[in-house]
Parts: C-alpha cells; structure tokens; sequence
C-alpha cells in the first residue's frame, strides 16, 4: 500500500469514525453505488468473481439497512417491502450475470440516496 493509500484509509476510517447516523446512512448507499458499479464493470468484462464480490457488498449493505429500520415507524414496513425487492434482484442479477438488473438497482439506490440527502438537508439545524 502506497502512503497515499494509508493516507485515504485513515481519513475513510475517520471520516465513519466521527459520522452521525445520518451521515452513515449516506455513506452506505454511497458504497451501495459504488459497488453497484464494480458489479456492471465486472460483468461486462466476464470477471465473475469480481461481479459476484461487488454484488454481495452491495447485499451485506441493504441488508445492514433493513437491521436498522425503526419498526416503530409504519414507513419503515414500506423500506423493507423495497429492500426485500433489491435482495431478491441482486441474488437474479448474480445468478444470471445481468448488468441490467444491476443498473435497475443502482438507480433504485441513487433515487434513495438523493432523498436522503434532501431530508438530511432539510433537517439540518441551522
């Protein structure tokens, strides 16, 4: 590892370290994107392991989210009947090696980050 490397690392490390839960929560779906993309990278190179690695990060996150829905919430019934569906995808996007399906999820994810941007930025205290 280059010393920029263990630069970055450190920061990342801080960075999750210092995180409100909010922040966090952004930061998965952020990882959930990246990885998302590794998956459509990998699959279209033929590289299976890789498509597999990247898809089951992005399954071990969605999976961290509903672990995490406050059940006291009726809305939280309505996240876990949309996670449910991205785990059932990403298991048919793996099987079958389909960049489609992965595309489908990322977009799904993009459109849950960019909402959880907004709401983190309209409840910021001023």
């Amino acid at each position: 590892m280059t010393p920029q490397e263990q630069r970055m690392q450190q920061y990342n490390r801080s960075r999750i370290l210092t995180a409100s839960p909010a922040e966090l929560t952004l930061l998965l779906y952020d990882g959930a994107i990246k990885f998302c993309n590794l998956a459509i990278v990998a699959i279209e190179k033929k590289d299976i392991q890789a498509s597999y690695d990247n898809i089951v990060k992005v399954q071990r996150i969605i999976e961290e989210f509903r672990s995490t829905l406050n059940r006291d919430y009726a809305v939280a019934e309505d996240f876990d009947r949309v996670y449910c569906y991205l785990l059932k995808r990403l298991v048919d996007a793996n099987i079958q090696k389909d960049a489609d399906i992965v595309r489908e999820i990322l977009e799904h994810l993009r459109s849950m980050r960019d909402t959880w941007k907004q709401v983190m930025q309209m409840t910021k205290v001023s």
